[in-house]
């Protein structure tokens, strides 16, 4: 997935604005434009699209974490990737949304996706861990999906 399809996904799930999504870059202490936020939002084929950098997804990322949970001056502010990849995606949603590890099979099975624990566990680890295990597409965009239902239960149901 895109940093661009992530920063769409989290945009529908909380409702957020524009200007919002604005400040939470701001909560990580990161100035972005308005007119770039915009930019990322476009869809690929809209001639004003624009890919997210994967430096400024961290900070969006980071600035999420203290829009949910807020900031804490004891705990260490989260470091900012400059290479994203979906297991520090998950990493990140998981602590933006208070999940523990163990939440995360129910998130997905909200979307009709099952995988095992010790799956979601592989994820976790770090990359040099023996069983360690990259983060396919399809377990974020339905953990996005499952985190969708959970936080927007009314706009998914049918008319």
């Amino acid at each position: 997935m895109t940093n661009n399809d992530i920063l769409r996904s989290v945009r529908y799930m909380l409702d957020l604005s524009d200007a919002k999504m604005v400040s939470v870059f701001a909560l990580a202490e990161t100035e972005v434009q308005l007119a770039d936020v915009q930019a990322w939002l476009k869809k690929e084929d809209d001639a004003a699209y624009r890919p997210c950098p994967d430096v400024l997804m961290g900070y969006f990322l980071n600035g999420l974490i203290f829009y949910r949970r807020g900031k804490s001056e004891d705990a260490p502010t989260p470091s900012i990737e400059r290479r994203m990849n979906n297991n520090i995606f998950m990493k990140k949603l998981r602590i933006a949304f208070a999940l523990k590890t163990t939440d995360i099979p129910d998130v997905l099975q909200k979307a009709n996706f099952t995988v095992s624990q010790a799956e979601i566990g592989a994820i976790f680890r770090k990359p040099d861990h023996k069983n360690y295990r990259e983060c396919g597409d399809q377990i974020l965009r339905n953990f996005l999906k499952g985190l969708t239902l959970t936080h927007r239960p009314a706009a998914n149901k049918p008319a």
